[in-house]
């Protein structure tokens, strides 16, 4: 009877000891992957504050194109030429009709120094400058959505 009850006492202690061992092993992953996500998080933010940004480490000056929706007709196609001197040129025009739109004047960067405003008395643009393109933002600084979205992509052309 001893060996009945010694048995059942070491059996139940080793699965106390398994289920124990599981619910480290559990936590340790758990605390590894919230580590990891923090140390993620952090290296980005470090990456944000260490000054690197699009206007001071992309090749951003060039000539971009797209053709934008239209309600009213086939597209906008629309040239923009950011300078290296701070300056713009911005042309729309509106396929199938006889409309142009041309502006000019100075780039405005937001503080972050990937945004850039391009605003006078006919334009007013919101863009993200990226790798070799701009994305089109709406008029609170965010990404257009939907199914047009594409459609507000500027690739570089020069």
């Amino acid at each position: 009877m001893k060996k009945i009850i010694f048995t059942s006492f070491a059996l139940g202690m080793m699965l106390i000891s398994c289920k124990k061992e599981a619910q480290t092993t559990t936590d340790t992953l758990i605390n590894d992957t919230i580590e990891q996500g923090v140390s993620t998080e952090t290296d980005t933010l470090n990456e944000m504050n260490d000054g690197h940004n699009a206007q001071n480490s992309l090749d951003w000056a060039g000539t971009y194109e797209a053709v934008l929706p239209c309600a009213d007709c086939p597209g906008i196609k629309t040239t923009i030429v950011l300078n290296n001197d701070g300056t713009y040129q911005y042309t729309a025009e509106y396929q199938e009709r006889n409309l142009t739109v041309n502006s000019t004047g100075e780039i405005m960067w937001h503080d972050n120094g990937s945004i850039v405003h391009l605003k006078d008395k006919d334009t007013d643009v919101k863009l993200k400058v990226v790798e070799n393109g701009l994305v089109g933002l709406d008029t609170n600084g965010n990404e257009i959505e939907g199914p047009l979205k594409e459609h507000y992509n500027y690739k570089k052309t020069k």
